[in-house]
């Protein structure tokens, strides 16, 4: 049983709102977050990443940072950039890419559902990453950046769904990089009460993006428990910001691998391993694989398909993924990498770029790519059930959610 519920959310005027709405802050460094508030001074990246707003000299986690943030978030509360609405609401968000849409519910789910894992995840958090988003979350007392959840696809919220987008949205927007943004709000008592029925019967849902902002949120929202002894479960520090989506309108695409040495083998030699390991065909031009099984492989500026011995796959739900085969088969006994989560000749291209970002890396810094086969929503879903964690850069989720257009405000 999941619990969702509506909330009263700080947005951002009709009028400016695609101004404020701004990509996840850990898709920029910094040199380009600061390049993207200079060039939007209204965008939400401001007090998401508010070291834009300081000295070069100043540290990204410096605690000016989060203060910065604070009084930032105060100010434009103050001259009516964002607004509050006074009702509870759960809001509908469409985004639209290339012609492919995809429209989640806007609401809150309970840190208490994650620590029972009804929510679940499938990526392991580091403890840095995590610390960051806690401290901004701590500061603005609010959670800004929603957590990009997925259900199992139900008609009952589906038609919901379907019969408010009739309406006129408060949002619609084309953003910068083409995506369009349409946003409505649901505020019929009957609509908020079928949707918290719906989920409360949908059993699990699943994180689809966002692991460190959850787990801040709900460190948060225990700590402000020790501090509220008498707490009742309902304050809004108890709920984290979220958007639900249903599984069959969601887009996964592949996270590529490019590697800077051959790790001493020359190119034919590397060759020759890689065709021991499956079926490996010349290509005549850049080559995306078509199945599972199967990957793309750029060398000495030519291309080639690589299908795995059937007896290199397995059931396992995490073994089984490509990226896991790949690893366990090729990155670590031909590239000697064995953890790529620190190994600094590993890199990760996520698919939004294309395959021409893999033949440039290999002009420039690298001397192979790997293109692989995207994961599914079905095969996350399993990883998950199973209790189990992802290897890393399993998922690319395209479109990105923007950041600023929904606000939740919890408790001092």
């Amino acid at each position: 049983m999941a619990r969702v519920r509506p909330f009263c959310a700080i947005r951002p005027r009709q009028d400016i709102a695609s101004s404020v709405a701004a990509l996840p802050y850990d898709v920029y460094n910094r040199a380009e977050a600061k390049a993207e508030t200079l060039r939007q001074p209204l965008s939400f990246l401001c007090i998401d990443r508010a070291e834009t707003q300081l000295g070069d000299d100043v540290d990204t986690y410096d605690p000016r940072v989060y203060e910065k943030a604070r009084s930032l978030m105060k100010k434009r509360i103050e001259d009516n950039t964002f607004v509050q609405d006074s009702n509870r609401c759960f809001y509908i968000y469409e985004l639209v890419m290339d012609g492919r849409s995809q429209t989640g519910i806007v609401g809150c789910a309970s840190i208490d559902d994650y620590i029972s894992g009804v929510i679940k995840k499938h990526e392991n958090t580091r403890e840095d990453k995590e610390i960051d988003r806690i401290n901004h979350v701590d500061a603005l007392s609010a959670q800004t950046g929603p957590i990009f959840l997925a259900y199992r696809k139900r008609d009952d919220i589906r038609s919901i769904l379907d019969r408010i987008k009739k309406s006129q949205p408060l949002y619609d927007f084309t953003a910068p990089d083409g995506v369009v943004h349409r946003v409505w709000a649901i505020r019929e008592d009957a609509d908020i009460d079928a949707i918290c029925k719906a989920f409360e019967q949908a059993g699990s849902v699943y994180i689809a993006d966002g692991h460190h902002r959850c787990a801040s949120a709900v460190k948060v929202g225990l700590k402000r428990r020790q501090a509220h002894k008498d707490y009742t479960g309902e304050e809004e520090f108890n709920y984290f910001l979220s958007v639900l989506f249903s599984d069959d309108e969601l887009y996964i695409m592949d996270y590529n691998r490019v590697i800077r040495d051959l790790n001493g083998h020359t190119e034919e030699e590397m060759l020759d391993m890689l065709s021991g390991l499956g079926t490996l065909t010349p290509k005549d031009k850049a080559y995306s694989p078509g199945q599972k099984g199967e990957v793309g492989v750029y060398l000495g500026k030519k291309w080639y398909s690589l299908k795995f011995n059937d007896s290199l796959i397995t059931d396992d739900p995490v073994e089984g993924l490509d990226v896991s085969v790949l690893q366990k088969n090729v990155i670590s006994p031909l590239f000697s990498i064995d953890d790529p989560r620190t190994d600094k000749r590993i890199d990760f291209v996520g698919g939004i770029r294309g395959l021409s970002e893999l033949e440039r890396r290999c002009e420039n810094d690298c001397a192979i790519a790997f293109a692989m086969h995207p994961t599914s929503i079905g095969e996350l879903f399993d990883v998950a059930d199973a209790g189990l964690l992802m290897p890393p850069k399993s998922t690319w989720f395209e479109p990105k959610l923007r950041s600023g257009l929904f606000i939740h405000e919890i408790e001092e």
